[in-house]
């Protein structure tokens, strides 16, 4: 038996919280959570703030930019719908509104991926959607 998820890349699917989010990425715009209450920003999306629990949360657009706070090179695709891809960077990027987001980083080698570089979201469409991704700055 097949398993067409094997050669499709996986789909977000939005939740209550995260809908928001998802609605803007489909219009190519990032956004973040900020706390009405403590100002605090926070990605990803949920319904309550993670610095001081008010449920006073609201999105705004970020700036889409941001700096690689770590990385990796998967060499190893883990489904077939991957494997074109391989070797790609997951990186772990930090916003310059503050909060840090898992994403690929696209439009380079690998290897011109460093710790510290500048970059800025692009969105990937996938499945009717958009996801943000990485690209240097």
């Amino acid at each position: 038996m097949s398993d067409a998820r094997a050669t499709t890349k996986p789909v977000p699917v939005p939740t209550v919280d995260s809908e928001g989010f998802w609605t803007a990425c489909a219009g190519e715009r990032l956004t973040v959570q900020r706390c009405g209450a403590c100002g605090a920003a926070q990605f990803y999306p949920r319904n309550r703030c993670t610095a001081c629990g008010s449920a006073d949360l609201s999105l705004i657009d970020a700036a889409g930019t941001g700096t690689v706070f770590t990385f990796t090179v998967n060499h190893r695709a883990p489904t077939a719908a991957f494997a074109a891809e391989a070797p790609y960077v997951i990186a772990l990027v930090d916003l310059d509104e503050g909060p840090r987001m898992m994403m690929n980083v696209i439009g380079c080698a690998p290897a011109e991926v460093s710790i510290g570089m500048k970059v800025r979201i692009v969105f990937e469409a996938r499945g009717g959607m958009k996801l943000p991704q990485a690209t240097p700055a």
